[in-house]
Formats: C-alpha cells, structure tokens, sequence
C-alpha cells in the first residue's frame, strides 16, 4: 500500500484539506490516488469542494509528487501510518475524522491496533486533588492488571497519573501528544516520556519537530476518543478540555464514565455535568466498572464459546452468520469477537450493526455484544 501511502502524505499537504475532506475524497473515488488524477469536474461532485477548495488543490497539487514526496517525508518521519496501511488503528479509522498521518514512537502493539485488545481513555484536569489522584491511580492500576491499555494525553495532572499508575501495574500505556512525537511537552514529564517509549507508545498526528501550540491539543482529544473502547474523566473543571474528549466520545458511540465529586468542589462540576447528561457513574466498586468496560473473559481463544439453541432468523451471509454463531448469551467485547472470528475488525463492526438492526444481536455498555 505504499503507492496509497504517497498520495495520503500528499493530499496531507494541500491547505484547506483536513481529515473530514480527505475520508469523504476516499469514499467517493475509492482511494486517494485516484482522487488525485481526477480533473477538477470530478472533484467537484464531492461534498465540500467549492470554488476555492478547487482553486487550491489544482494549483498546489501541480508541484507535488507524491512518490517523492513519500521519500523526503520518511527521511524526517520515518515511523508513520496511513488509513491505507493495515496498521492503522482500526478504531481510529471509523470516526468521521480520522488523522491523516497518524505518527508513532515506541513500543507498537499490532493487536491493539486491531481492535483484539481494549483500550480505554482516561483524561483530567491538569490540576487534581487527592481526591481524584486517588481514584486515577487505582482505576488505572486496576485496568492494566486486567489487560485494558491505558490512554491519555501526557499533560500534567490526571493524564501523567494514569500513564505512570497504568505503567507501574505492568500494563500499557497510550500517550497522545499534541506536538511532534520527538518534542516532550511538558519537559517535567522528560522521564515519563522515556518510560512510555519503552511500556507503550508516543502517538501524534503533527510530524517530527512541530512545537506546542494550544489549538493542537483539543484536536488531539479526538483521536483519545477515537482510539478508546470508553473514555472515564476523573476531574474536570466546567471548561477543562477533558469535557472536549468525552463529547467525541459521545459523538463515536463510545461510551463515557465520570467521577463524582461534591456539588461544591470546582474540580468536579465538568463531571457532574457528564454525570448529569447521562454519563456512567463511576463508584467504589471498580469490579462493576471493570464489567461494564467488557474486560476480556479468561477464556481460551482456542476452545469454542459454548453456544445457546439457535434462534430463528432469517438465511444470513457467511460473515453474519460466522459472528452470530460466535456471539452466546452471555455479553461478549468487541475485542474478543474479532479474536475468536479471525476477521477483521472494520468487517466485525459492520456485521455487528446489521445483525441490531434485525434484532438478532444487542450491544451493551462497553462495546460487549450478546445473542437475543
């Protein structure tokens, strides 16, 4: 897929072309290399492209080669994926706005990037209180020694909790940065960004050498989200940024836990608002959380999943079927379904909705699934 990758980090550098325009240049023309060799007519017919969009594309794309330009960019990036690579996150890939570039550094786990292993969000106030450095880090520390890799930001405050408290259980962890994957930022967190390159990985969708600008960082929110099976805020002020992360959350079907705190305490009332909006409560029993979150079962993925008496229902196509047949009674992760079916997870999520939408499947909080 490289010749697919050149024409991604091209279209990457025409202005006024972000990701929202880019995913709707692929669904229509099917990939981006043909969206390239397409004349201005054509262009045209895809939703957004006006006048001046047009006027840009024709005039900046007649400099570029994407084939060259794929070449001076692994020079200075090399470590990189496109949606048309089969690397890229699968989550990440069916928002409506997935990066375009997506740029990584550490310690890659290919089963995350499919979906065959749960991540989940954690995002806070730069400023906790031990109240909620409390509950981060046993939140954290729980999800790892249950294999969720953790997610955040590497801000101060709750995202470098969670990162070190995820880190020192054994687990995982995500650090999503709003600069370049070589700038830390901030340099307070020089030894946890060390750490996180050697439990986990440095993801960011602004190249080698880009330096900390605010208007990066509530775009990076939405790739925590994207990347997230759930988003849990643990402290979050009325305008924290952290409230940005759980509204793309809400806005991917992702599901969105809150802590509660004291109707009184500022640190708390960006959380009670979620809470209040319809948010999952997150209380003292993490056991609860844990289930709701879909923590994969101990099963071994080589002995069958027990099956109920089957329903009736309608003939199905092979992959319908092949899913429904793995699905039991009991409410399973999405995770763990595309385990045991070997297909992918793009395929697995769109057979998962036809299969709800003619009331032979349920989804529960979590991304769990279980047979009606």
């Amino acid at each position: 897929m490289k010749s697919e990758s050149a024409y991604w980090v091209a279209w990457a550098q025409i202005s006024g072309i972000g990701p929202i325009l880019l995913q709707r240049l692929q669904q229509h023309f099917g990939n981006l290399e043909t969206a390239w060799k397409a004349s201005p007519g054509e262009l045209r017919k895809v939703e957004g492209f006006g006048f001046q969009t047009l006027e840009k594309v024709v005039q900046q794309r007649s400099r570029l080669n994407p084939e060259q330009l794929l070449i001076q960019h692994q020079q200075i990036n090399p470590n990189f994926w496109t949606p048309a690579d089969p690397e890229y996150p699968q989550l990440l890939r069916e928002i409506p706005s997935p990066p375009p570039l997506l740029y990584y550094r550490g310690e890659v786990d290919l089963q995350e990037n499919a979906a065959q292993k749960p991540l989940v969000g954690i995002v806070g106030t730069r400023q906790p209180t031990e109240y909620g450095i409390k509950w981060t880090r046993q939140i954290s520390t729980a999800l790892a020694k249950n294999g969720f890799t953790v997610v955040s930001g590497m801000a101060e405050g709750i995202d470098t909790e969670s990162h070190s408290a995820a880190m020192k259980a054994g687990g995982r962890t995500i650090a999503v940065v709003g600069t370049g994957v070589d700038v830390i930022y901030p340099q307070k967190n020089r030894d946890l960004y060390k750490q996180i390159l050697s439990s986990g990985i440095v993801i960011s969708e602004y190249p080698a050498k880009t330096a900390p600008n605010r208007t990066h960082f509530p775009r990076r929110n939405r790739i925590i989200a994207g990347l997230s099976r759930a988003v849990l805020v643990m402290e979050a002020g009325i305008k924290s940024g952290a409230l940005i992360t759980a509204n793309h959350a809400n806005e991917f079907c992702r599901d969105v836990y809150a802590l509660p705190g004291r109707v009184d305490d500022q640190p708390s009332q960006g959380c009670l608002k979620l809470i209040s909006q319809g948010a999952g409560l997150i209380n003292q029993q993490l056991s609860e959380l844990l289930t709701m979150l879909g923590a994969i079962p101990q099963i071994d993925i080589e002995t069958p999943i027990a099956k109920s008496a089957p329903l009736p229902k309608p003939n199905l196509e092979p992959e319908l079927q092949q899913v429904i047949d793995t699905l039991a009674v009991d409410a399973l992760p999405f995770d763990f379904i595309v385990q045991k079916t070997g297909m992918d997870a793009g395929l697995v999520s769109s057979s998962l909705l036809q299969l709800e939408l003619m009331g032979l499947v349920s989804q529960l909080p979590g991304m769990r699934y279980q047979k009606i």
